[in-house]
């Protein structure tokens, strides 16, 4: 390999891997002064003279022309008679100047120039997407899924740099193929045996601000501001909002006319529900808020405890401790407060639908209650275990569940 077809080589290197011009003729430089250095004992005494655009190459060594008998050193010295046979104008104490071809330092040496090189790249490389990605944790990247384990996800950037969507950092519902494109937030990069790790997240709280900021222009603008966030990801979330301009509705303005901003946020939060509140610093109406769609009826709150007990009717209840009791935990990590839910006494025989329980009861098996005529909880209580069993299609063990869940309302 000679010097032009080297340099071309990694000009085509340059390119491909964004190097400015600058950076590529100092690595250039550094890696051709290592290889005379080790093949000469010395380097002071040479020029490297580079020119990348071209593709030229041409490395040049001085020595010092002195009387013959007297070098002390080839590498610094020659002696005038050898001088003089190349220039016979030369004199002692001049300066003699020679090309050093590439191919003089062998084919081994140049072997090992071009791996040091490559070396020198990829840490460059390296140290570049490092770089890169360290400044932009907490954006949203878009990539395309290139391989899926068991544990994470890779995917590709448009440089096509590596970045890992781990599985404890994936909505639960999500479910991705090969090429299919992924929108995520750079959570954190690290160095690990000197190869960055850019870590992906699609749970993160701060996903969703962004995505937020990306949908809705008054959050971007900061006329909205997100004041915090918590989430079940894939389940729920709440989000509390304050504008200090008295002309816009925060909560309006997020959810947009007829939800058609906060859907494209709910489509790539494979349908998690997103609640949109009011913030607010009167704190007995923040806990109100923070239970909707709960319509509360009283409460009384221990600040020193931080702790809440919060009063409802009976149709009330299950809204607000929500499937799975989402809505009530998520209603606590926003307040900070911890909400216990209690029913309010009444004189009345209460009874309540079988539809207050669409969040904890599936809708088909409310169904198949309605068809045998039970419409509300008492109206299921009151037949036999045996019975439901035996007018309906459903298991003795999901008729157990069921009383259990309609008990529990009443007690």
């Amino acid at each position: 390999m000679n010097s032009v077809e080297l340099i071309e080589s990694f000009t085509e290197f340059k390119e491909f891997k964004n190097i400015d011009r600058e950076t590529m003729m100092n690595i250039l430089e550094d890696v051709f002064r290592g290889v005379l250095k080790k093949q000469y004992g010395e380097n002071d005494n040479y020029d490297v003279i580079i020119n990348v655009d071209k593709g030229d190459l041409e490395l040049w060594r001085y020595r010092e022309i002195v009387a013959d008998g007297e070098v002390e050193d080839p590498e610094i010295h020659i002696a005038l008679s050898e001088a003089q046979q190349i220039e016979p104008d030369f004199e002692v104490g001049e300066e003699f100047s020679e090309q050093v071809k590439l191919e003089d330092f062998g084919r081994r040496a140049v072997l090992a120039l071009r791996q040091n090189l490559v070396s020198k790249i990829t840490e460059l490389e390296k140290d570049s997407i490092y770089q890169k990605y360290k400044d932009r944790v907490g954006d949203i990247i878009t990539g395309e899924v290139y391989q899926i384990w068991k544990k994470e996800i890779l995917v590709l950037d448009d440089d096509s740099n590596e970045l890992i969507l781990p599985k404890s950092e994936q909505i639960p519902t999500d479910f991705f193929k090969k090429g299919d494109t992924v929108r995520a937030v750079v959570t954190k990069v690290d160095m690990r045996n000197n190869t960055p790790v850019i870590i992906l997240s699609r749970t993160s709280t701060i996903f969703l601000e962004r995505l937020f900021e990306m949908e809705v222009p008054e959050v971007f603008d900061g006329l909205i501001t997100i004041k915090k966030i918590v989430r079940e990801p894939g389940e729920r979330a709440k989000v509390a909002v304050e504008s200090y301009d008295d002309r816009i509705d925060p909560v309006g303005a997020c959810v947009g006319m007829k939800g058609s901003r906060i859907h494209g946020i709910v489509r790539e939060l494979k349908n998690e529900n997103i609640d949109v509140i009011n913030f607010t610093n009167n704190l007995q109406l923040f806990i109100q808020r923070s239970l909707s769609p709960a319509k509360i009826s009283n409460m009384n709150i221990d600040d020193e405890n931080k702790k809440v007990d919060v009063y409802l009717k009976p149709d009330q209840v299950s809204l607000a401790i929500g499937k799975g009791g989402h809505n009530i935990k998520l209603a606590g990590k926003l307040t900070g407060y911890e909400i216990d839910v209690y029913r309010e006494a009444t004189d009345e025989v209460e009874d309540v639908d079988l539809e207050e329980f669409a969040d904890e009861i599936d809708h088909w098996i409310i169904d198949e209650l309605k068809s045998i005529g039970c419409d509300t909880a008492r109206s299921v209580l009151e037949l036999p275990k045996e019975d439901l069993v035996k007018r309906t299609d459903l298991e003795e063990e999901t008729v157990e569940e069921i009383q259990a869940i309609l008990k529990s309302e009443f007690e």
